[in-house]
């Protein structure tokens, strides 16, 4: 195994759930598909079906794991990280106390409302590391763990924490894998993060808008997107939806296909899923950008113009990837 991509939280701006009115309205759905389908039974109709057809997409917000042999990262402490914490806390990780490296993006809420239950914080001999671009990352970490915010302060902690600062475009060694922060396209400054270890790469690339489109735009950037496995990218809106959102800081799933198409990319996931999407209106995300993705090959068959093999989904709570 080269690397481990696990994505525990993919919701953007605050985590949600429907209403019991919508999951009424779902389960109805599924229930009058099955019942168009009596040869199946009803085990046999679900495991026919995808899991977030069935189950949906997901309520926590942004937190991905990525593991190499030797070396365990996380991204961001959306809500998504409670989940990864009752993992820890069960014994299945096979190591409570760490070392735990969480490199933080940015701090919008979205993406630290997670932190404080991180169970970890509270366990004497825990060592965990924090890292980021941002140079004021301890007193922004600090700042989550006080009241009236939160009961515990950040000083009652028994875990060891350290702090990292980041050099913007510079790789960083962590045992095995090496990281790198790139610039986003975000209202407040955020850095997505190019991860490698074992000749396989994983980009994180929420949240970005994708204003910067060309390579020359791109700069120094670019290197995100180059010679990359897997990217993750946000997709929170639809593509006319963008005009109505300009300098919200969140994209639309064309975009990253168009990045992933000229950068040869092998395989793209579009998560930070709008937190008053429902999943038919995700599907429906979904189908438009299958149109596109169509339309894509279409056209560049009529051109005579080869373009990348490129595979893409929707990312969904859980999901894992073995690169």
């Amino acid at each position: 195994m080269s690397l481990y991509v696990k994505f525990w939280g993919v919701r953007g701006s605050l985590p949600s759930s429907m209403t019991p009115q919508g999951w009424t309205s779902h389960i109805q759905n599924i229930l009058s598909e099955y019942d168009s389908k009596k040869s199946n039974t009803a085990s046999q109709f679900l495991a026919s079906k995808k899991l977030h057809e069935v189950g949906g997409y997901g309520t926590g917000t942004t937190c991905v794991e990525v593991k190499s042999a030797k070396t365990q990262l996380i991204i961001d402490g959306g809500t998504g990280i409670r989940n990864f914490s009752e993992k820890i806390m069960s014994g299945t990780s096979g190591h409570v106390k760490g070392p735990y490296h969480i490199y933080m993006t940015h701090f919008h809420w979205d993406h630290v409302m997670g932190l404080p239950f991180f169970t970890p914080h509270f366990i004497s001999g825990t060592q965990i590391h924090y890292y980021g671009v941002q140079k004021d990352i301890e007193t922004l970490i600090r700042g989550i763990f006080k009241r009236p915010y939160f009961p515990v302060a950040f000083e009652q902690l028994a875990a060891k924490i350290h702090f990292h600062i980041l050099e913007p475009r510079q790789p960083y060694q962590i045992g095995d894998m090496t990281i790198t922060p790139y610039l986003l396209d975000h209202p407040d400054p955020c850095w997505g993060l190019k991860v490698e270890a074992a000749g396989k790469c994983y980009s994180h690339c929420v949240d970005t808008e994708g204003t910067r489109v060309s390579r020359e735009e791109l700069g120094p950037d670019l290197h995100l997107y180059e010679k990359v496995d897997l990217m993750y990218f946000d997709a929170q809106y639809t593509f006319p939806e963008l005009a109505e959102k300009a300098n919200w800081g969140h994209s639309a799933a064309q975009i990253g296909l168009d990045l992933a198409f000229r950068e040869g990319i092998k395989k793209v996931l579009f998560a930070h899923h709008d937190p008053g999407a429902t999943i038919e209106q995700i599907q429906s995300i979904k189908d438009q950008t299958l149109e596109y993705f169509q339309w894509r090959l279409d056209h560049a068959k009529e051109c005579n113009e080869e373009i990348p093999a490129c595979e893409w989904d929707f990312a969904y709570e859980g999901l894992e990837i073995k690169l």
